[in-house]
């Protein structure tokens, strides 16, 4: 049992979260205040800081979780990351969890993977500005590990929902119950990394090493639901490409 601070946990992925992981003592916060969920602003520097004091680790789900203008998802992925790293450091916070995306590295393709999948550490290559600022969390991720000591675990998560409902996700899907075994594992792991969040999906081409490396064992499967989904066209984009079809999107364009 940890106390843990949980930023964005009214969102889709912390409400998934929140009974999985209630074992722990859960510090729920949230841009949006509701019935136990305080209402917490990543981007004030003094507000997190508070938030902060006495927790065990801190899991940031917080921030704008898909496409945006620039100057939104720097300000809130970009600065509002900053803003808990430096205040984990100040209070003394030995570990954080970031909530990165596949769209981190969305514009790697299948003919990149490799017999063993794609390595879960694989260079930024981002498919969008909100896939640019999942990777700019990384690399803040980095540097307060390097130079603080801090234990920083990035999550490039895949399609965290109930069931797979597409195509592509009969491969990048991560159920609810798998990203809590993702986040548990994360909580005692040491060092900086990156992990991939897919479940043990019969068609994943991303690989397992990363997760394997710290203790995380998925169970699901995406397959279960594959003929709800249909056989995914492996010469269309969005089933041969990690970010799917975000890059044909304008940038920008929520």
């Amino acid at each position: 049992m940890a106390t843990i601070l949980m930023t964005g946990a009214a969102g889709t992925i912390g409400q998934m979260l929140r009974p999985r992981l209630s074992h722990h003592e859960l510090r729920l916060t949230d841009v949006r205040a509701g019935d136990g969920i305080d209402a917490l602003d990543v981007t004030d520097a003094a507000a997190v800081e508070k938030a902060c004091t006495g927790a065990d680790a801190i899991l940031h789900l917080g921030g704008i979780a898909g496409e945006g203008p620039f100057e939104d998802v720097l300000a809130v992925n970009v600065r509002g990351t900053e803003r808990v790293l430096a205040a984990a450091v100040r209070t003394g916070v030995p570990r954080v969890v970031l909530a990165s995306s596949n769209h981190a590295a969305g514009l790697y393709s299948r003919a990149d993977a490799g017999p063993a999948g794609l390595p879960d550490d694989v260079p930024a290559r981002p498919d969008s500005y909100y896939g640019w600022s999942k990777a700019a969390m990384e690399q803040l991720g980095r540097l307060y590990h390097d130079r603080h000591g801090l234990h920083v675990i990035c999550l490039r998560i895949g399609t965290c929902r109930d069931r797979p409902a597409a195509p592509r996700d009969l491969s990048t899907w991560l159920s609810p119950d798998d990203a809590a075994r993702l986040v548990e594992a994360a909580l005692t792991a040491t060092g900086w990394r990156v992990v991939w969040g897919v479940s043990a999906n019969t068609r994943r081409w991303w690989s397992t090493t990363g997760g394997l490396a710290i203790g995380y064992y998925p169970h699901d499967d995406a397959e279960r639901w594959y003929r709800q989904c249909g056989e995914p066209d492996l010469t269309a984009p969005a089933n041969q490409l990690v970010g799917g079809d975000m890059p044909t999107k304008p940038l920008g364009t929520p």
